[in-house]
């Protein structure tokens, strides 16, 4: 199997593997878990930033026509997910270090974006089990944008930074000859000279 092969079959088992692990963890309802990016954080860790934004970008257009159409405005951070993982990988090498980093840069910037686009889109509200919290917030007298932001940062900085470790140790425990390496951090490439 050549490499483009590889990765594009790797790429379509990573988008199901996001939507039938995100729509599992949603259905059973646990809290500060959304296993949703799993596959996204795992193709952008091995293969870099643009095969994990298109992985989100997928992940979000099938949940739009399996789920319905309130998952597609989210792609946005989906790809920011594969973006950010792939880039950081990329520069510093997939290690239980990078990993918590992207994970908790990703709690926060996820949530960020997502509450941007709830907010403009849906009000803030999205169906979900935070309306609840949102609604609160709201009548406590926050903004629309910080009730709408703070109780999605909490369940996504446990989330994200979960995952990203999750597909370190994954990563870690596949044999090397069975995947492609990471491209060389630039350290690494002086050394090897």
């Amino acid at each position: 199997m050549n490499q483009r092969t590889q990765i594009i079959a790797l790429g379509a088992l990573a988008v199901a593997i996001n939507v039938i692990a995100g729509t599992v963890v949603g259905n059973l309802n646990i809290p500060f878990l959304f296993l949703d990016v799993v596959g996204t954080i795992f193709i952008a860790a091995l293969y870099g930033p643009y095969w994990g934004a298109l992985v989100g970008l997928l992940t979000n257009l099938v949940l739009g026509v399996t789920s319905g159409y309130t998952s597609i405005p989210f792609a946005l951070v989906n790809i920011i997910v594969g973006l950010v993982v792939g880039f950081a990988a990329v520069r510093f090498g997939y290690t239980l270090k990078t990993a918590i980093v992207s994970g908790f840069t990703l709690g926060v910037v996820c949530p960020a974006v997502g509450t941007a686009i709830a907010v403009a889109v849906f009000g803030g509200l999205t169906g979900g089990v935070t309306d609840v919290f949102v609604l609160w917030l709201k009548d406590a007298g926050s903004s629309l944008f910080a009730a709408a932001f703070l109780p999605r940062l909490w369940g996504n900085l446990v989330d994200k930074i979960l995952s990203a470790v999750l597909i370190y140790y994954v990563l870690k425990g596949i044999p090397q000859s069975l995947l492609k390496r990471p491209p060389l951090r630039r350290s690494e490439k002086t050394n090897a000279a």
